[in-house]
């Protein structure tokens, strides 16, 4: 029979291995909480981007001739009225392809504008 030696039990990955192994750990924590914070501040901005655009409507509405307030202007014909929804259609898109809109407040936004 041959004999061997005593043998050396292997305990870990040693210092050198923990060390990697932290590395690795630390660099993804670093990098996940780098994406969940811009992910956040996108989030952010959009929504206050929604937010502006809403009291902008609400402020352009406000100050709007009332009824009796304002002598009525003469009827504007349908394609003026269609500009207008143009108008706003384009600028939403605008914020839309700037990043400041998802695709889906883009639609709800749409919706509202169109009356569907």
């Amino acid at each position: 029979m041959l004999r061997r030696g005593p043998m050396m039990a292997r305990r870990g990955p040693g210092l050198l291995g923990a060390a990697v192994r932290t590395a690795v750990v630390a660099g993804t924590a670093s990098a996940v909480s780098g994406r969940v914070r811009q992910h956040q501040a996108n989030r952010t901005a959009e929504q206050d981007a929604a937010a502006q655009y809403q009291a902008e409507q609400q402020q352009a509405q406000a100050y709007a001739p009332q009824g009796a307030s304002a002598p009525q202007p003469a009827p504007q014909p349908a394609p003026a009225a269609g500009d207008a929804v143009v108008d706003q259609l384009e600028r939403l898109a605008r914020l839309r392809d700037q990043g400041v809109l998802s695709d889906a407040e883009f639609a709800a936004q749409k919706t509202r504008i169109l009356g569907g």
